[in-house]
């Protein structure tokens, strides 16, 4: 797996990957805030802050393993 290579992403994995971003930027904002109760807070943001960096992992494997298609390929599909 070369990350340095240019990859071709769908308008749905981009849309994907900017929901795990969000949620894991809620999340640690959450954990920086003071607008809750501690407990709640920390409760939430751990939650949102975990479930979006384990989203992550999948995602990028998924994005990074999979092989480039020319034009002419993903028209014949």
């Amino acid at each position: 797996m070369n990350i340095s290579e240019p990859k071709s992403v769908t308008v749905p994995e981009i849309a994907l990957i900017a929901a795990t971003r969000g949620a894991i930027g809620f999340g640690a904002g959450l954990l920086l805030a003071g607008k809750f109760k501690r407990e709640k807070r920390k409760v939430l943001g751990w939650t949102l802050f975990l479930s979006g960096l384990a989203s992550t992992i999948p995602i990028a494997m998924h994005v990074f393993g999979k092989k480039q298609t020319n034009a002419t390929e993903q028209l014949c599909l």
